[in-house]
């Protein structure tokens, strides 16, 4: 299965407790990186999200953003500490009695002290139970999502390894047909010169031509990442890293191809076949 590393995904839930949405956004990056914006009250879940990530994403930078609309906010009421405002009240006005110009105590005052008023401590435990439930069905669509993308990526791919095989396949028919052409190329060049033809040297300079423009060897190895290329496109495990390794072998003989090219004809197959590379290369980039 292709993956790719850019996705979004969004879930909404609704409950006595209000109203809670997670979105998940993630783009390719080397390593698995996660980070969260959530509500305080929801920090606690932040490391079962985590493993719940690397159980199901092995690459890519993932932004979670969960937020949390209480139900009712208008009814929110206040506690009031009697007894610490009634302290507060009876300190000020002793001090009031001492001073020669005293100043008048508010009750917005006495409320601004410290421990004076408190907003009653909301029980967050249904509102979590439903964040944890929310977040993997989140993940649980974002996986789907990059699934989607990855496996629209895979015709590209595979009419690329087609137009590669067949650019191999020509070279190799060409290549007999390019060393004779050497062949008697060398001996034009040696009758114009009107050097007399030794077999013996004939013979020595048709090996080192040979094993210079010998690109049997590319070839084979060019069929084989090929081929290789195409069995991990199969695989269910994460390929995006084998694939990326796979397009370095890959333009590096098409670079030995041409380094070694002795015809036209093989100049414009090897970078006829960098440009094909290049074109998965850069969607191997974004497969986990």
């Amino acid at each position: 299965m292709i993956r790719s590393m850019t996705a979004f995904s969004r879930r909404d839930a609704q409950g006595d407790w209000g109203t809670l949405t997670c979105e998940i956004r993630t783009v390719n990056h080397r390593y698995l990186e996660p980070s969260f914006r959530l509500p305080e009250a929801f920090r606690e879940l932040e490391n079962q999200f985590r493993e719940e990530l690397r159980r199901q994403l092995k690459r890519g930078k993932v932004d979670v953003s969960m937020r949390l609309q209480s139900a009712d906010t208008s009814s929110q009421s206040f506690e009031v500490s009697d007894d610490l405002a009634k302290a507060l009240n009876e300190a000020a006005n002793h001090v009031n009695r001492i001073l020669d110009n005293p100043a008048h105590i508010s009750a917005l005052d006495i409320l601004r002290w410290p421990g004076v008023m408190s907003v009653p401590e909301q029980d967050y435990g249904p509102a979590r139970a439903a964040a944890a439930e929310i977040f993997e069905e989140t993940v649980g669509e974002l996986v789907s999502v990059r699934e989607r993308e990855g496996e629209r990526l895979r015709p590209l791919f595979e009419d690329r390894l087609d137009a590669m095989s067949r650019l191999v396949s020509e070279v190799r028919e060409l290549m007999p047909e390019l060393l004779v052409a050497q062949e008697q190329s060398l001996r034009d060049r040696f009758e114009k010169a009107k050097v007399e033809l030794d077999p013996e040297r004939v013979a020595q300079e048709m090996v080192m031509l040979a094993q210079k423009s010998d690109v049997a060897e590319e070839l084979e190895r060019l069929d084989a990442h090929i081929s290789e290329v195409g069995d991990t496109l199969k695989s269910d495990d994460a390929i995006g890293r084998r694939l990326d390794f796979l397009m370095q072998e890959l333009n590096r003989e098409a670079n030995t191809l041409s380094s070694k090219s002795i015809d036209a004809r093989v100049t414009r197959a090897a970078v006829d076949l960098k440009v094909l590379i290049e074109q998965m290369r850069e969607q191997v980039q974004n497969l986990e």
